[in-house]
């Protein structure tokens, strides 16, 4: 059999990274990565404020570098061999559109606009949007629009972004015709179809973030945007009723970006999804598994059977969705709004005195390449110190019940507290933040047979798996692949090319299996225990006293 070939492209937080992958037997041609300029200089954001922003033209630009960079790779005769691309995104990220779908950002006024660029999943200037329309789902007369993303609106996601930007820009709300998530805006691009009336648009996207659902004929009907803010009047007839699940080709390649990436128009464009859902696919999702996408933060995934699930919503989760993950099951989502995020900022809190005094550059990018690596050779070296106990909101709470207003918090620290007992601490906050989503799920009624870690923190570091399995009391089981996010949008790709009937085909075809399974130990279960009803304690008591209820 000739050999095909499929491109996953992945965009994550800070680059894009394209595989180019034998659709036959899963082995991976080349890989190539793009690191977004303009937010690597910090342009267009400002943390203090919890805005981020990203400009299309990183999105462009690395696009066009990631796939030549794989066809240079393995040699430019490959590319008559290519047979559909795939891609992922992080989300909610939705930008302003005009009435030809391009992002504002694109238009010349508006260039240097943060609020006409793609706004990262990680903003959280929406807060006040996200309660609002919260507090008008539940007070609403037709029904409550949350009810299938958790009960509770999330400032992370795309209505309460739309919305913030709407209130605050009235240049852009009047230039904006509609808005597009990232993850629709790129098949649109490569396809030449980005009419946003007609356009491709993700039902992972749309489900999760939009509070799009069948039961609701599409979107939430025009009265409840209205009552929401009347900026939102009309809103919904310019953006979509009708979406489509990712393994369905969108198109071929327009003649523009066909040359662009330098492959023949022919290529198959297929759907796209969000990155934790196509991840959780390359990760070997299979029914009632739960896959941790561990990185800056967590995406938790579930896929369940209908039947299993019905209509029930399922309290405080970002969301469950017929078709977001695996054609025919419900995908489930939940995550953290920081994991090795929360690892960073401790080592840039001890960073801040060598990147002070510290003269030689080299020197100071050595210190930080090794300072996470020898925190946790020291952390593993330590006893389980129960009376040091951290809560992981230091980005504010996802799930379960969405509350960006938290923060972190450290406990049980004295003048003897040192650097790696801090760090092994901050490493059991975010196992006990992924231990309450998991007794989210059981609560309520959903079944989690097996825990599956894909993600870079899952393949780096194994004191955090072994404690993530001991807090959980499950076992971890890590994919074998490092790019298993890539690997599942190529899954995607294979099947929109008609090179597999089925995502499940796929998956047995050219999935990378696991490298490493962490057990629980029997001898820290009663410890851990009484550490994480501490912490929950702890929890309930900042949420209630500290940042309202």
């Amino acid at each position: 059999m000739k050999d095909q070939y499929v491109i996953g492209i992945d965009y994550g937080t800070d680059s894009v990274r394209a595989v180019l992958i034998n659709a036959h037997d899963g082995s991976f041609a080349a890989e190539s990565v793009f690191y977004y300029p303009r937010w690597k200089e910090g342009l267009y954001c400002d943390a203090v404020n919890n805005r981020f922003r990203q400009h299309p033209l990183d999105y462009q630009e690395g696009l066009v570098s990631v796939v030549r960079g794989v066809l240079s790779e393995a040699g430019s005769a490959i590319a008559g061999s290519v047979k559909a691309i795939a891609v992922d995104t992080t989300g909610s990220t939705p930008c302003a559109v005009n009435r030809d779908g391009l992002p504002l950002a694109l238009m010349p006024e508006f260039v240097e606009d943060p609020d006409a660029m793609f706004i990262l999943w990680k903003d959280h200037t929406a807060i006040e949007e996200a309660n609002l329309i919260t507090k008008t789902a539940r007070n609403s007369k037709e029904r409550d629009y949350t009810a299938f993303v958790g009960g509770i609106y999330s400032s992370e996601w795309f209505w309460a972004k739309m919305l913030h930007v709407l209130r605050n820009n009235s240049k852009v709300r009047d230039a904006a015709f509609s808005w597009v998530e990232h993850c629709d805006w790129i098949p649109a691009l490569l396809t030449g179809k980005s009419d946003p009336q007609n356009m491709y648009r993700s039902r992972c996207a749309a489900g999760h973030k939009a509070m799009w659902h069948e039961e609701f004929d599409g979107l939430p009907s025009d009265e409840f945007l209205k009552e929401i803010d009347p900026l939102l009047a009309g809103v919904r007839d310019r953006l979509f009723k009708k979406t489509e699940t990712a393994e369905k080709a969108v198109g071929t390649l327009c003649p523009e970006w066909a040359e662009k990436l330098g492959l023949p128009d022919d290529v198959i464009v297929a759907g796209s999804a969000f990155d934790a859902h196509m991840g959780a696919a390359g990760g070997e999702i299979a029914p009632f598994d739960m896959v941790k996408v561990i990185g800056t933060s967590t995406c938790d995934i579930i896929v369940a059977p209908r039947e299993s699930v019905g209509l029930k919503p399922v309290k405080g989760i970002c969301g469950q969705v017929d078709g977001s993950v695996l054609p025919g099951m419900v995908g489930l989502e939940a995550g953290q709004s920081a994991f090795g995020d929360v690892y960073a900022w401790f080592r840039d809190i001890l960073m801040w005195p060598v990147q002070k005094y510290v003269i030689d550059a080299e020197l100071v990018h050595s210190i930080e390449n090794k300072m996470l690596y020898d925190l946790e050779e020291e952390a593993a070296k330590l006893e389980i110190d129960p009376s040091v106990v951290s809560v992981d909101w230091f980005n504010g709470r996802r799930t379960p019940d969405a509350n960006q207003k938290l923060k972190g918090i450290l406990s049980g620290l004295n003048l003897g507290t040192t650097a790696p007992r801090i760090y092994r601490s901050l490493i059991e906050s975010t196992a006990f933040g992924a231990r309450a989503i998991l007794d989210r799920f059981l609560s309520e009624g959903i079944d989690v047979r097996r825990v599956i870690a894909i993600g870079g923190v899952a393949r780096k570091s194994k004191l955090g798996m072994q404690i993530l399995a001991d807090i959980m009391n499950r076992e971890i089981f890590v994919s074998a692949s490092d790019q298993a996010v890539a690997l599942g949008t190529a899954m995607f790709a294979a099947v929109a090319a008609g090179i597999y009937p089925d995502l499940e085909k796929a998956q047995n075809a050219i999935g990378a299996g696991f490298s490493m399974t962490f057990s629980p130990r029997a001898q820290t279960r009663d410890t851990y225990e009484q550490m994480y009803q501490k912490y929950k304690e702890l929890g309930d008591f900042a949420e209630k006293n500290l940042y309202g209820e």
